[in-house]
């Protein structure tokens, strides 16, 4: 289910509106825009809120780019800890639910989750800490979500969920931007993702206890 704790109110931090999201670890980053008659302008990443925000720096090791037709989904996706992998979360083009899934064992909202539309008009973000499951659908053709990822892509270390895992209950938009159905389309290892609790039983999911010890580690260095 979709966490129940209440969000901190949105607080400004080095110029941009931050929203701490119902997850530990996760929030939504909404930017100034400056528009004139040449188009907008705007800082979609500073690292001085986001250091604000977790304590340390975002060690950037690689940036993805990925396009994808309306109803496209993605995910669920995680990877171990240590050393997991951070993400700065945006959409350049068209617009996507963006969705943050607490998939630590142990940790008091494991099992929740909570979501963000990131567009093209708002242009916000979402940072998600290591150790979080993350997913997205695509609400349009040509929806182009770019991120940046604390860690490079290690096949043997990443895995996934079933993004319609009733236990989890994602209600998953059925309506894309401007009216149209959506049927979801998902990749052959995405549909055959095991559920949280078989993914439990294997013991492939993050420890909540060993995902607070190489945070703070992550702080002290």
């Amino acid at each position: 289910m979709r966490a129940s704790l209440d969000a901190p109110p949105v607080v400004d931090t080095a110029g941009v509106q931050v929203r701490p999201l119902t997850i530990d670890g996760a929030f939504e980053i909404t930017p100034v825009q400056h528009g004139d008659d040449r188009g907008t302008f705007l800082e979609w990443f500073k690292a001085q809120a986001l250091r604000e925000l977790t304590g340390h720096d975002l060690d950037l090791a690689q940036a993805n780019c990925s396009v994808s037709g309306a109803g496209v989904l993605r995910g669920i996706h995680f990877s171990d800890v240590p050393p997991g992998q951070a993400k700065y979360v945006t959409c350049v083009r068209g617009s996507a639910f963006d969705v943050v899934v607490d998939v630590r064992v142990g940790s008091p909202t494991f099992g929740q989750w909570d979501a963000v539309l990131l567009d093209d008009v708002e242009r916000r973000q979402v940072y998600l800490a290591e150790g979080l499951g993350h997913a997205f659908m695509a609400l349009e053709d040509d929806t182009t979500v770019i991120y940046l990822c604390s860690s490079g892509y290690a096949p043997g270390r990443e895995h996934g969920v079933d993004p319609f895992d009733p236990a989890i209950g994602i209600r998953w938009p059925s309506i894309g931007r401007g009216g149209p159905s959506l049927t979801p389309i998902l990749s052959d290892k995405d549909r055959a993702a095991p559920t949280l609790a078989v993914a439990a039983a294997a013991g492939v999911l993050p420890d909540a206890a060993e995902v607070a010890r190489h945070v703070r580690a992550v702080r002290v260095g």
